[in-house]
């Protein structure tokens, strides 16, 4: 099955070098580019439904319609596409604000000619890809944040101990194929705890319960 992606990134070097890498990939198909977020909407609304984008790779950083504001608009859109956010920084403090609006991901962009396949493949299947180098910053972010009571680390004892084991080989970055795997149990059991790990912590999707696992500490970033 092939995965369209839209690449949105004012800088028209660093989104032709991000295209030349989604192409490589048979199973991913580029059906277009946006410098800016206002550009990538209108590239949306001019596209039919079923040619539209599964999944949108976009810069944190861009003037005017910055990455954030992009993700809210397209969250907010009927059958709305992933999103994998792109930042240069490690300790960037607007990924926070980005999972926060509904990304799915992000990565590091010098970990792009590595992991931005993976990371595309990963998101367009509903989970998440959280760059590790990022996670420190991520998580010192998020403790000092406020929170509402069902996010809160105590969240975690309504969890079963399987449920536990789930969230944190999320947490470490597998997908619900590799954590079927490590437990012994079929995917579609996975996808279960899952959904039980969201409605019990009052998260709204794996990022939020994954930035969860590692503020109430049940699991630590790997340095």
């Amino acid at each position: 099955m092939t995965t369209r992606v839209l690449v949105v990134d004012d800088e028209e070097l660093v989104r032709s070098g991000i295209v030349m890498l989604l192409q490589a990939a048979a199973d991913l198909d580029v059906i277009g580019s946006a410098p800016d977020g206002p550009a990538a909407i209108a590239m949306l609304d001019a596209t039919p439904p079923e040619h539209r984008p599964d999944v949108v790779v976009t810069d944190l950083r861009m003037p005017g319609m910055d990455g954030i504001a992009l993700t809210e608009a397209l969250i907010g859109r009927a059958d709305p596409p992933r999103v994998l956010v792109l930042t240069t920084f490690r300790e960037d403090p607007d990924v926070r604000r980005a999972l926060l609006a509904g990304a799915d991901g992000y990565l590091l962009k010098s970990a792009a000619p590595r992991d931005l396949a993976a990371a595309v493949r990963r998101v367009a299947t509903g989970e998440t890809w959280l760059d590790p180098a990022v996670a420190g910053h991520l998580v010192t972010a998020l403790r000092s944040a406020p929170r509402v009571a069902g996010q809160s680390p105590a969240a975690l004892a309504r969890l079963t101990e399987r449920e536990r084991q789930v969230l944190t080989l999320m947490a470490h970055g597998l997908s619900n194929a590799e954590v079927a795997g490590q437990l012994w149990v079929e995917p579609g059991t996975v996808k279960t705890h899952v959904s039980r790990i969201l409605h019990k912590t009052d998260t709204r999707d794996r990022s939020q319960a994954i930035a969860l696992a590692y503020v109430s500490g049940l699991v630590t970033v790997r340095r």
